[in-house]
């Protein structure tokens, strides 16, 4: 710790282990950004982010790295939502995470929501570099403040590529100093939960999956290449969960 917040770095790096499972070579994480293995579920290891700390606080910056080599597959999950909360430090904390996926290998990176205390300023971004060949399920969900509480102030980006081409590069910013219009009808319309959902396959190629509203909060795009992006609003963790969920069981 230092008097402008935290630095924590965690990487993982899974690898195929030549008699049909997946090894993990490296799992390092340190201060809040604690990793676990659990029990693996057939040829996929599965990793636990556990939040050992408060945090990203004001002024903290966060940074997790996964790589997923060839014929690899990796399940990561965290215990928990991840709340942004104002600190001693003055000025903005930063979460950034890089996810590295080979030819053959196979992501899932599915955490519990980022939540957006108020008073608190945090950036995120996420960067998804994938071969032609790998395969990607990425959920987002953030929600805009606790019970009864206004939000701070949240800018997340997103970034996938698929054979060194950009196929998603989104950005969004809400709470207070946030561009106006955050919280008009043309993005949140009022809700306090979004996300994001993104699948990248190869099949999805030659078997392209058709644009459609999934209910009145949600919508299914395809991508400029084997993906396709799912995108929702809601009132609140639950429901955006559950149209998360539904939404990759119409893909599964």
């Amino acid at each position: 710790m230092t008097a402008t917040g935290v630095r924590a770095q965690a990487r993982i790096v899974a690898r195929a282990d030549g008699r049909g499972g997946t090894a993990l070579p490296v799992l390092d994480g340190e201060g809040p950004l604690a990793l676990r293995r659990t029990r693996a579920g057939g040829d996929e290891a599965r990793v636990m982010v556990v939040g050992a700390m408060s945090g990203p606080l004001g002024g903290d910056r966060f940074s997790l790295d996964a790589r997923v080599e060839e014929g690899a597959r990796l399940h990561v999950g965290s215990a928990a939502a991840t709340i942004a909360l104002p600190g001693q430090a003055k000025g903005e904390a930063h979460y950034d995470v890089r996810l590295d996926v080979a030819d053959g290998g196979e992501l899932r990176w599915l955490p519990e929501q980022l939540i957006s205390a108020g008073g608190s300023d945090l950036n995120v971004t996420t960067r998804a570099e994938l071969a032609a060949g790998a395969r990607l399920v990425l959920r987002e969900e953030q929600v805009l403040g606790r019970v009864g509480e206004e939000p701070g102030r949240l800018t997340s980006r997103l970034t996938v590529r698929v054979a060194g081409r950009t196929v998603l590069d989104q950005e969004l910013s809400c709470g207070p100093g946030a561009p106006g219009g955050w919280d008009g009808p043309a993005v949140l319309a009022g809700h306090r939960s979004v996300g994001q959902l993104v699948v990248v396959r190869p099949e999805f190629t030659k078997q392209s999956v058709a644009a459609r509203m999934l209910g009145e909060c949600a919508a299914l795009v395809p991508l400029a290449g084997p993906a396709v992006l799912v995108s929702a609003v809601a009132p609140d963790a639950l429901a955006l969960r559950r149209l998360l969920d539904e939404a990759l069981t119409r893909l599964a």
